[in-house]
């Protein structure tokens, strides 16, 4: 495990030995060492197993090696040739082309809660997901953040994520220095095209109130991976009603011509100005974050919460479920603070416009991303197991057009 964090390239477990049978017990091992490393790790497809196998000649290993991850990533039972069906729980992660596992080898994963395969997880679509080199990228504001003043990479993402049955995200801009913001959208869309990651697509920077934004997004208006756009509404230089100004609303409207979303982050006193901007731009699809940014531990939630029902009556919004845990004190929060905002914004936007974000590594402030989906999942468990996952999935994948 320790191996696993100082390597970019995945670490290849070999077996040792001549042994050659399907049956042998240093094989069951490997794959018992490798279902730990993932599980007690979370590192999936940072690990390979190459077992120096006499395969049948009708064993097709690297088919064999994509059926099983893709059973992994859907929770479907995989048929296996010559043993019957394993079930996704007893299926460890194999990395395409490392080589392969057999019927007849694998050992069953551990069944505890922690163990447990897709298959019991409803699949979650991160719909805010954050990442950045600041090696390569300017954030100004992580200045001000010091826990966030560092890389977060793919690999930190995969980690904090791991077990709970992520299939697909949705990068969400990360208001780079302006200069780069052609370069941030480019960096996405090359991560969206590849397959070692379940980033699916991205909604990009963009200044709505500029001169040049409708030439700026319009050269993305071909390119599936981008979805949509945001403009952060929260920081000193865009002041209240900043969204409702003339050009601001022109480009809105843009957006929604182009077939893409427009995500507004915005102050939780502000609300009413995006129920305007949906009056405004009534054919592009608005995506409020964070609940409107909502205060864990206000003492009066009262106009907050008069403006989300307001909010709720435009049919072109879509309520975001995330980020709000931010606004607590680490370690000062429990699922009850949370709740009465998350069924607040649940009820008044309904279970056809509700999606899931984990907006990490922002929630890190105050809450891990386990954490932070385990109380949203105990706020939401007394709801069908539909409705969950139109929640934490379905929503999703028609909001950003993920198909």
């Amino acid at each position: 495990a320790d191996q696993l964090g100082r390597h970019e390239e995945p670490l290849v477990v070999a077996q040792p030995g001549e042994a050659r049978h399907q049956g042998d017990a240093s094989i069951a091992g490997l794959v018992e060492l490798h279902v730990a490393l993932v599980n007690e790790v979370g590192l999936a497809d940072q690990v390979q197993i190459f077992t120096p196998l006499a395969l049948d000649d009708d064993v097709d290993v690297i088919a064999l090696a994509k059926h099983l991850r893709y059973a992994r990533q859907t929770g479907e039972d995989v048929a296996l040739p010559g043993d019957g069906t394993f079930q996704v729980a007893e299926v460890p992660a194999v990395a395409v082309g490392a080589g392969g596992v057999v019927s007849g080898c694998c050992a069953p994963a551990p069944s505890d809660a922690t163990r447990r395969g897709a298959k019991d997880l409803i699949p979650i679509v991160d719909t805010h997901q954050h990442m950045w080199d600041l090696g390569k990228f300017e954030l100004p504001w992580t200045k001000d953040e010091k826990p966030l003043a560092r890389n977060f990479l793919m690999s930190d993402y995969l980690e904090a994520s791991s077990g709970l049955n992520v299939v697909k995200t949705v990068y969400m801009e990360v208001d780079v220095t302006p200069s780069q913001q052609v370069k941030e959208a480019e960096h996405v869309i090359e991560m969206c095209r590849r397959d070692d990651n379940p980033m699916s697509g991205a909604v990009i920077s963009g200044r709505p109130s500029s001169d040049g934004f409708r030439d700026y997004i319009t050269a993305f208006k071909d390119i599936p991976e981008i979805k949509g756009v945001r403009r952060i509404l929260q920081a000193g230089e865009t002041p209240p009603g900043h969204c409702l100004g003339g050009k601001f609303i022109e480009s809105v409207r843009l957006v929604g011509e182009l077939g893409m979303s427009f995500d507004l982050c915005m102050r939780h006193g502000e609300i009413a100005d995006a129920a305007k901007l949906a009056d405004a731009c009534p054919e592009t699809r608005l995506v409020l974050d964070h609940c409107g940014n909502a205060e864990v531990h206000s003492d009066d939630r009262s106009k907050w919460r008069s403006d989300i029902s307001a909010l709720a009556e435009k049919k072109n919004v879509v309520c975001k479920i995330s980020g709000f845990v931010a606004t607590a004190k680490k370690g000062e929060w429990t699922t009850a603070d949370l709740a009465p905002v998350i069924r607040h914004c649940y009820e008044s936007f309904g279970p056809d416009r509700v999606v899931f974000g984990s907006d990490w590594p922002v929630c890190n402030l105050s809450a891990s991303y386990k954490s932070w989906v385990g109380a949203l999942k105990e706020v939401m468990k007394g709801e069908s197991e539909e409705r969950r996952r139109k929640l934490f999935h379905d929503n999703a994948i028609r909001v950003y057009r993920l198909g």
